[in-house]
C-alpha cells in the first residue's frame, strides 16, 4: 500500500506543497525499494490522502492489466489492452496489478513529475 500525501501544511493555501510522498517520507523507496520476481504478478494499492495533489500512478517500464478504483474495475485482466497510469483525486484510492517479467529496476511515480520530483517517487527491484 502506497498512500501519496503532502508535507508542509502551511504551504496549503498556495497549492504547492515541499514534499509529496509516499508512506511518510520523501524517496525512501529509492533507497529501500521494494521486491517482486521476475513473472510474479504484482498488485500496488495507491491511495491519495491528499489534502489538494492528484495522484496519476506509473511504473516506468510496465504495463497494468487490471486497475480498479473507487469500487469498480477499469480494467479488468486485459489482454488486448493495458493502461500506462492510474489517476486518483485527492481522497481516492485502487490498486494496479502488472507482470514484469524481465528482471530488473522498475522506477515509480506520480506522474505530475513536479510532485515525483518532491519525494513522490520509488524503485520496484524485479529479480529472476
Amino acid at each position: 500500500m502506497l498512500v501519496q500525501g503532502e508535507h508542509c501544511p502551511q504551504e496549503v493555501p498556495s497549492g504547492e506543497p515541499e514534499r509529496v510522498v509516499f508512506n511518510g517520507y520523501a524517496d525512501q523507496y529509492a533507497r529501500s525499494p521494494l521486491h517482486a520476481a521476475a513473472g510474479e504478478r504484482v498488485r500496488i494499492w495507491v491511495l491519495d490522502a491528499g489534502p489538494q495533489r492528484p495522484s496519476s500512478f506509473h511504473v516506468i517500464g510496465g504495463q497494468f492489466d487490471t486497475v480498479w478504483t473507487e469500487g469498480r474495475y477499469l480494467l479488468d485482466r486485459a489482454e488486448t489492452t493495458g493502461a500506462q497510469a492510474m489517476a486518483l483525486q485527492p481522497g481516492q484510492g485502487g490498486f494496479v496489478e502488472l507482470e514484469l517479467t524481465e528482471p530488473g529496476r522498475y522506477p515509480f511515480l506520480t506522474h505530475d513529475l513536479v510532485d515525483a520530483g518532491r519525494g513522490a517517487s520509488g524503485t520496484l527491484v524485479v529479480g529472476s
